[in-house]
């Protein structure tokens, strides 16, 4: 399942379905404003990971910081994208994962 990030309901609703129907299911995670103290820096405006504790959640929290009012979402790959053993139709390896999600979200816009 890959970590869904984004600032609209209705946009992270279309991925979830999307998800469900191309089965490459994604999971919504919490944007808690709380983590972005870990973002803060000595040297810059701002760090772009903020550490291991909640790791996924610094790392969306940092990307929406530059889309202002932007309806915006971001799907962590970093787990799914690649198997040591082939799945129901994913290959070994590189997976592709996305591509059918993302290909039936487009498509029903």
């Amino acid at each position: 399942t890959t970590a869904l990030f984004s600032n609209n309901d209705a946009l992270a609703d279309s991925l979830l379905r999307a998800g469900s129907i191309s089965f490459e299911r994604v999971w919504r995670m919490p944007l808690f404003e709380e983590y972005k103290t870990q973002l803060k820096s000595e040297i810059a405006d701002l760090r772009n990971q903020g550490g291991r504790p909640a790791g996924l959640v610094t790392s969306a929290l940092f990307l929406q910081e530059f889309v202002g009012d932007v309806p915006w979402a971001h799907l962590d790959i970093a787990g799914t994208a690649y198997i040591s053993e082939a799945k129901r139709y994913h290959p070994r390896f590189a997976t592709g994962i996305g591509v059918r999600l993302l290909t039936e979200f487009l498509e029903n816009l």
